[in-house]
């Protein structure tokens, strides 16, 4: 997909970048994939391994535990994940470099050359899809593994042709659960479907918590948006418009995470779970009223910190039920 060409910019207004010239290191390379935010995903991975060794099969028999699936579901998130943000990186490296917000990125600020991250992105690519062979004979990881990262590597170019973009980014976290769910139980949630209910509901969860942050989130860069030709919930309709929707997302989130113990009877949750979820009502709402269409000065309090509380959250009350 070719970048949309950029609205010319006035030399007085144009974003100072500066050139560091030092060689990267670890640090910026945790921080060029924003390893940090590994928290927004890897707990519904981590519920969803739980409530899968925890539910019995559709034969009747219980899933067994390996030592090397546990690791599988690491590398295959670390390296997904970082495929996904690097790539993100690599293709937004000129917006980047445009967008007073994000001007000091590795990238723009030349901590990193696109040569670079052209090749880390595809050595995670080809670790990740290596990773998948751990769960052998289990064969639907590997099937599924180049449909998923390129589905992850996507989302980096739907700003470029649809509003639905946040929606991609919202549907490509919540693959985890049940990519992970897949990886413990096998082939037997492909040929029974019915096995795939209480991960897909949680995935569905999971799409519409980060699809409603994801908007509130890019409120920041409405007006660059508007001015690039890139497509957004808050450009095409307004802050205002686009807090509503966010909140209509984050309505189904709740509605999905209070049915998934009722959706399919042998799942492992009950009342520890939805005490729980009472209190992700309660930061949810304060999530709402950290920011507002007029005042984003709280938005990383309630991008990062809040979501990172709900996200842990839900991990110790769903594990709590699932073991107890």
């Amino acid at each position: 997909m070719n970048q949309p060409d950029a609205s010319p910019v006035d030399p007085s207004t144009a974003p100072t970048v500066t050139v560091t010239g030092r060689r990267g290191g670890i640090s910026d390379w945790l921080g060029l994939i924003r390893f940090s935010h590994t928290i927004f995903a890897l707990p519904f991975a981590a519920l969803a391994t739980v409530m899968a060794l925890s539910t019995p099969l559709p034969t009747g028999d219980w899933p067994s535990l390996r030592l090397r699936d546990i690791i599988g579901i690491l590398l295959c998130m670390v390296t997904a994940r970082s495929a996904a943000m690097a790539f993100n990186r690599w293709a937004d490296r000129k917006l980047d470099a445009d967008n007073p917000r994000t001007a000091g990125r590795h990238l723009p600020a030349g901590i990193f050359s696109p040569a670079q991250v052209a090749w880390f992105t595809a050595l995670c690519v080809l670790g990740f899809v290596a990773s998948t062979l751990l769960f052998w004979p289990n064969w639907v990881p590997l099937a599924g593994s180049v449909p998923v990262i390129l589905f992850l590597c996507g989302y980096s170019l739907a700003k470029r042709f649809t509003s639905a973009a946040h929606l991609w980014l919202g549907i490509a976290l919540s693959l985890s659960p049940v990519c992970a769910w897949v990886a413990i139980r096998g082939p037997i949630s492909v040929t029974h479907p019915i096995d795939l209910v209480s991960p897909l509901v949680l995935a569905l969860a999971v799409a519409a918590w980060v699809t409603g942050f994801d908007i509130v989130y890019a409120c920041q860069d409405a007006d660059f948006d508007r001015r690039t030709g890139l497509h957004s919930i808050p450009a095409r309709f307004g802050m205002t418009g686009a807090f509503r929707i966010a909140a209509a997302f984050h309505i189904v989130m709740l509605v999905a995470l209070f049915a998934l113990p009722f959706v399919a009877a042998s799942t492992p949750l009950g009342w520890t779970f939805l005490a729980g979820m009472a209190v992700v009502v309660v930061l949810v709402v304060r999530q709402h009223t950290l920011v507002n269409p007029d005042d984003l000065r709280r938005i990383n309090e309630a991008f990062f910190q809040t979501n990172a509380m709900i996200s842990l959250l839900i991990l110790v009350v769903g594990v709590v039920d699932c073991l107890t």
